[in-house]
Order: C-alpha cells, then structure tokens, then sequence
C-alpha cells in the first residue's frame, strides 16, 4: 500500500474484527497528593476519571495493573542523578537548606514547580505507570496501555517546568526504543511538548508531533520551523495554532499528517498524550474542542494498528478532565458509553446536568481557514522531503527494568564510569544534544520561552 490510509483500513481489517488488547494503570495514592492552594495542576483529576472508569464498568474489559514506583535508576536514564537525588531529598520543611538547588532546578515557591509533601512519591507513581505500560507493549502482552496520570512533557533533563517535575513520557519512549527501531509521539494538549521535543531534538528515531497554542502562551516554542537537527532535522513536526479550534478545524490538521506521518515515518510504537487542556472551557486552555473532537485523535490513531501508549497531561477544569479520559478509555475498548453520568463517589462535580458530553463555547475560532491551510501544506511538504523511514542497525535488545540484577560490584563500576566521563553522549538527550538557547528559543524557529502567568490572568 502506498498510503497511510489505506495501511490503516487493510491492518483494521487483517484482525479480523478482533478488538485490540488493552491494559490499564493505575495507582490508588496518585490522586491524593496536592501542589497547593490556588495552584492549577489538580492530581485528584486521575481520581475522579478513574471512578468514572469503574462506575461505567470499563474495568471489566480491559487488565488492569497497580503499577509499581519508578526507581531513581530508572529516573536516572533521561533525567541527571543530581537533580534525582534533589527531588528525593527536599520536602516543604527542609527546602530552606536547598535555596541554591531550587534555582538552579527551577522548584520551589518562585515557580510553577512547587515543592509539596509526597512530591518525589508522585513523581515515581506517574512514572512506574508509564514505564509498566511500555513494557507490556515490548513483550507484545497487549496492544493499548492506558496511564492517565502519566503525560507530564514539559519536564527537562535537569529541570522541572510546567508543573512537570519527571519526563515520563521521555523514559517510555527510552523503554520502547529498546524494541522497536522508530517511535512516534503525538502531543494534543494545548501546551507545545517541549520536554519530550528537546530530548529527542537530534535523533531519527523519534518523530514527535505537536499539535498547541502557539503565541504569548507557555511555554513559548513550538514554531513550524522547528523540525529537529543533525540526524533528527525533519522530525520534529510542530503545528502552531491560535484560539478557537474547533473538531472540525483540529481534524483537518489532525488526519492528513497523521497519514503522511505512518506513510513516511513507519513507526514500531506510538506514544499518545491526551492532555484535555485543549478542550472546551479549560481553566488555562484557550480551544474550543468537545470530548468527541479530542476523541477523534486517539480513535484515528488506534485506527493504524500499532502498539500504543496513552498517556494524560494537562486539563485544568478537573470535571472536564474525568469526563475525557472515561470516554477515551471506552474509545480504546471500542464500546459506547450512555450520556448519563453513573453514579460515583464524585457524582456531584458533574453538575447541574450529570452528562458526560461537553457542548462547545459559542466563540470565533481565531484561526483562519488560510492560516490552517498554510500549517497543513508546510508540514505535508516537510513530511515529503523526508527520505522515507530511518533504518536502523538493532543490537541485541537490552533487558527491561523488571529482569535487570547486577551485582553490587558491577553497580559500582558502572558508577565510577560514569562520574569519570568528561562529555556527553551524542543524541542521548544530553546538554550537547540541545540546540536551544535562552531556555525557550530554538535555533531555527522563533518561539521564545513563555510562564504561565498570562493564561492564570486570563
């Protein structure tokens, strides 16, 4: 098959109505931790769409897993040990001993990173979640993994931003590409997925995808002309977008580079964020998307037939947030959900109408129908000078974090190797590896970095 398209209506069909295998994670305690008064970033949200889950009866058709806490070492292998340890240690009783690392870390109370009680706990819950999933795909177990409070892409290798603190996407992605050669991730909060862009800036192995705002919004990059370097220039693809997408607007990006995308970039496994800060009514978002138009993207996705994570992000309307991720998991499952709420534990926070579906804000979609059509036609033609799907030379495929057992004196060899090495890997994510100057601007693009406080104003 010459198309994308076609691929997807010939794998669909090749499964013989088959539906795909899906396995969700989930940690009781993740939804209970708290970044503070007035903060946006609500991890409740994981708890409140995990009831709607049960309460809908989804659980029975999919496995579920409690998932296990990220180690440091599996932290370490996109993040520095030094910001690790940092995370590990300071607490909001101790962090006035740790003014000089919460500057440099970019934590604490002059931030959007606040340091709160269980901070680094949440941070290894997320991520073991996201890390889980990716290993269940390697060893082909099952065909979708779902970790809604995974997706946090704004976090950087020694860094916390956008109330991100891990990279767990990065370290999945890492997780995949001991399996599979290529590896695509879609981005469709309304945020540019700048942390998981960055680390992957240099390499052909993995394309990323970035559907955002873009403008005086965080985090500031995300300019069409950035598309990657040295061996990565062409794969990172980026559609800049203003406020008031509609469905039908974000579909017709959606679709046409998604298809170019599985023609051209023939990924082994996609990585899928599902932020729903690019719905309707948002408390930080700026779109104007319904639960059906956001659900298209991971219907189309799930469409190819690739093994594939799906993740959260961001989603600041906490109601909305539940409401988005339920009904992606019953688009996952290939099942319908009725309108009507079930009753749940937290019933009362869909009021006054107890329904699952968002109506869209009467509201002008900024973006014009030649400004779509000139972010469509650019990235068509940055797709097509691509010259086809990266080969890659696969060494054997190394041990997951599961079976991995080294001795206590290879541990520390290794350790002393890595303290005695004077530069960084190339294409590994490293400092060397960043083409980014001034924390926010790109080399070839435009975008300057960009805080939150603009949209908390709004």
């Amino acid at each position: 098959m010459t198309t994308s398209s076609a691929l997807a209506k010939t794998s669909s069909s090749s499964t013989g109505g088959t539906k795909q295998r899906v396995s969700y994670f989930y940690q009781p305690d993740v939804g209970h931790f708290y970044y503070g008064p007035s903060h946006p970033m609500k991890p409740h949200r994981i708890k409140m769409a995990h009831h709607l889950i049960l309460s809908y009866g989804m659980y029975r058709q999919m496995e579920c897993y409690r998932s296990h806490p990220a180690t440091p070492d599996e932290m370490s292998a996109f993040h520095s040990e030094d910001y690790i340890n940092f995370l590990g240690k300071v607490t909001p009783d101790n962090l006035r001993g740790y003014g000089n690392q919460m500057q440099k870390f970019n934590v604490g109370e002059y931030t959007d990173c606040p340091v709160f009680d269980g901070l680094y706990e949440f941070t290894q819950l997320y991520t073991g979640a996201s890390l889980d999933g990716a290993v269940k795909l390697n060893r082909g177990d099952c065909d979708i993994a779902i970790n809604w409070s995974g997706g946090l892409h704004h976090a950087k290798k020694s860094e916390a931003s956008g109330f991100c603190y891990i990279n767990d996407i990065v370290l999945a992605i890492l997780e995949l590409l001991k399996v599979h050669a290529r590896v695509l991730y879609i981005d469709i909060d309304v945020h540019h997925g700048d942390g998981v862009e960055e680390a992957f800036y240099c390499t052909d192995r993995v394309m990323t995808f970035s559907l955002h705002k873009y403008g005086d919004f965080f985090p500031g990059t995300g300019h069409i002309k950035d598309t990657g370097a040295k061996e990565g220039t062409g794969f990172s693809v980026n559609a800049p977008l203003t406020s008031g997408m509609t469905d039908e607007a974000y579909e017709r990006i959606f679709k046409p580079v998604m298809d170019k995308i599985m023609e051209v970039f023939q990924p082994g496994a996609i990585v899928l964020q599902c932020g729903a800060d690019s719905l309707t009514g948002d408390r930080l978002g700026c779109f104007n998307l319904s639960l059906k138009g956001h659900a298209e993207c991971v219907r189309y996705t799930k469409s190819f037939n690739v093994p594939t994570l799906v993740l959260g992000g961001g989603g600041y309307t906490i109601r909305n947030v539940a409401r988005c991720w339920a009904y992606e998991t019953s688009v996952c499952l290939d099942t319908d959900l009725p309108n009507e709420i079930p009753y749940n534990d937290y019933f009362e926070y869909y009021a006054p109408d107890f329904q699952l579906h968002l109506t869209p804000e009467q509201r002008e979609n900024m973006n014009t129908e030649a400004s779509l059509e000139s972010v469509r036609v650019d990235l068509l033609t940055q797709l097509i000078s691509l010259k086809g799907a990266p080969s890659v030379q696969m060494a054997e495929v190394p041990p997951d974090f599961e079976v991995i057992k080294e001795e206590a004196g290879a541990e520390k060899e290794r350790k002393s190797t890595k303290e005695s090495r004077s530069g960084e890997g190339m294409n590994d994510g490293g400092a060397d590896d960043d083409t980014r100057s001034d924390r926010g601007k790109t080399k070839d693009g435009r975008g300057e970095k960009r805080e939150h406080e603009a949209e908390l104003a709004a």
